[in-house]
């Protein structure tokens, strides 16, 4: 029975919004901004919880209770605590007790996490390239918490790393529970780094690129741009809502205006370049060569506890290298330190985040890394203004360029800390000795890196194996391969007698069904007839309604990756092609093999061209 489609009809307004709404909900790019909004929001209400826990609970212990005073910086001060009573002792057994608790809890309930990576943006970068984007939510909320915990003791770590993996833990996870494939669910984690970066940093846009160039050397995640930037700024200004919008520095209004400076800064980069491979060189010495020994005999508990009380007793001595050390930094950037004092800052700071961090305590490296670059470019101001004060006239814009270069070789991340030093700075007056900085330690750094999970590109991450015949079929659309023109349509109410005489006089293999009323209803194949249709008893009693199976379409607009999906799921032989505005009106019919064939000429199209 041949049934020829009848007349478009007429839509109203209500009709067309649905089919408008049906469309973007096929569209990648808006399917990955509502992502990125769902990303920002949960990753910048942890933000805020995480960025008040920690700085509550550092004021009342390291402030009230061992009395230190804590310098922060301007942005980061919101919690005051009077000073207590001098009680120094209080850093060793605190930091040891909290090595000791954390270590055995990672133990016990989240040993997966114990060889995951130098920190938590480590992990998050592990978890992208070789587990699906997966990190259960016990382990990121687990980490976040031992951070709060090492950091408000005094040891030596930044909110930063704890922050990518919480953030991005739980992008994956709402990806998990929403049904997502392991493609988007990559994407999310990338977007909830971001937004944990950018919130926790206050830097929206630099946060957004670093969490999508961090998982490389040489390359960086394209398709999670957007969702990482509508992530950052939905965090952030969650973020801002409870926190204020300013900066974490207080920085004078730097600007890069004699040309005479260029060579100091090239200078600037050889130095950074140096003073990252002494600073990887010496954590990565600690981390393997001491306490990891340590910790095959003793066990993490002990080898933490033991890691957080000697950090305690550097701090006694040198509480400057103390939790994160914002304040010096700003101090620094401010020009207010001397190039001795920020030498023993760097090389103090060094060694503290090696005991913090090497032990096993949890924290980041982000911060620490920082502070380092900071030292590191702010005693080239230093001495360069000493040397040439007409020419240096303000050293601390070498600390600012510093940090950014520091990171951006060790990490390989040139466009995303050059970027949060303009949103720091509240401007682009340092641009182009950032810019060369930054270029000059990629170069010069190549041979050490910061993050142990880190690839040179797509190429080497499995998380990219099979996206070369994914990448394929998504550029290919059904309009251009399916088989249009007239299709048998079966009615619900033929017969199996008449399906029989159908079927000898076509060679199609699979059969949309309509009700009476012209809606598609289901799809009948062969193989869903092949049992009963010689079956001469049943040829009156059996009619199309009750052998159809729920329908399966597809519009001339999707991807022939789609159809290769439905083709698996619904092993199905051939899916309708249906028009987009009326899917009630068959336009011809899509096969397994014109994919198959698609796939094919197209590769070998690729590889002449090639």
């Amino acid at each position: 029975m041949n049934v020829i489609p009848s007349p478009r009809p007429r839509r109203g307004p209500l009709p067309r919004l649905r089919i408008l709404l049906r469309r973007l909900r096929r569209a990648a790019s808006v399917r990955r901004l509502v992502m990125g909004l769902f990303a920002g929001i949960a990753s910048g209400l942890l933000a805020s919880a995480f960025f008040a826990s920690l700085e509550l609970f550092r004021q009342l212990y390291l402030v009230a209770t061992v009395g230190i005073h804590l310098l922060s910086p301007g942005g980061d001060h919101f919690f005051h605590a009077m000073p207590g009573p001098s009680r120094p002792w209080l850093l060793p057994l605190g930091l040891g007790v909290v090595g000791l608790v954390t270590g055995y809890v990672f133990t016990r309930l989240i040993p997966e996490s114990l060889r995951s990576g130098t920190d938590g943006t480590d992990a998050m970068i592990k978890a992208f390239h070789r587990h699906g984007g997966i990190i259960r939510p016990r382990v990121f909320f687990l980490r976040a918490a031992g951070a709060i915990a090492t950091m408000a003791t005094g040891g030596s770590a930044g909110s930063e790393g704890p922050m990518s993996q919480l953030g991005g833990g739980m992008g994956a996870y709402l990806a998990q529970r929403l049904g997502l494939s392991a493609r988007e669910r990559r994407i999310l984690l990338l977007a909830g780094a971001a937004g944990g970066l950018g919130a926790i940093f206050r830097a929206p846009l630099g946060g957004a690129l670093t969490a999508v160039e961090v998982i490389y050397r040489e390359d960086f995640e394209a398709e999670a741009v957007l969702p990482a930037v509508v992530s950052s700024v939905t965090a952030y200004t969650i973020f801002t809502l409870f926190f204020g919008s300013g900066a974490i520095f207080t920085v004078p209004n730097y600007h890069f205006t004699d040309i005479r400076e260029l060579p100091l800064y090239a200078f600037l980069a050889v130095f950074c370049s140096g003073a990252a491979w002494v600073y990887l060189r010496s954590f990565f010495f600690m981390k393997h060569r001491v306490f990891e020994v340590l910790q095959s005999r003793l066990g993490l508990p002990l080898t933490a506890a033991l890691g957080g009380a000697s950090m305690g007793v550097l701090g006694i001595f040198f509480p400057q290298t103390l939790s994160s050390g914002y304040g010096w930094v700003e101090k620094a950037i401010l020009g207010d330190l001397g190039p001795a004092f920020l030498l023993a800052l760097f090389l103090g700071k060094t060694l503290a985040t090696s005991l913090t961090i090497g032990s096993g305590l949890s924290g980041g490296m982000f911060a620490p890394t920082l502070f380092a670059g900071g030292a590191a470019g702010g005693i080239v101001g230093q001495i360069g203004h000493r040397l040439w004060p007409e020419v240096v006239a303000t050293p601390g814009s070498y600390t600012l360029v510093g940090m950014a270069a520091f990171f951006s070789g060790v990490a390989g991340a040139p466009v995303g800390p050059l970027i949060m030093v303009c949103e720091i700075t509240q401007g682009y007056g340092l641009l182009a000795p950032l810019m060369l900085c930054s270029a000059l330690c990629m170069v010069f750094c190549r041979r050490v890196k910061l993050y142990e999970n880190q690839v040179d590109n797509k190429f080497e991450s499995p998380a990219h194996l099979g996206d070369a015949t994914v990448n394929i079929l998504e550029e290919l659309r059904v309009e251009d391969f399916y088989l249009p023109g007239k299709v048998t349509i079966l009615e619900e109410g033929v017969t199996l007698k008449a399906l029989t005489d159908i079927i000898a006089g076509t060679t199609q293999i699979a059969f949309p069904v309509k009700a009476a009323d012209g809606r598609l209803t289901g799809i009948l194949t062969m193989q869903d007839v092949r049992n009963v249709l010689f079956e001469n008893t049943l040829f009156e009693l059996v009619v199309v309604r009750d052998l159809a199976r729920p329908p399966v379409t597809l519009t001339p607009d999707a991807s022939l990756y789609d159809a290769l999906m439905l083709f698996v799921d619904q092993e199905l032989p051939q899916i309708p092609v249906v028009d987009p505005e009326n899917q009630d009106t068959v336009l011809g019919l899509l096969g397994r093999e014109n994919v198959f064939a698609a796939y094919s000429a197209t590769l070998k199209e690729i590889k002449s061209e090639a």
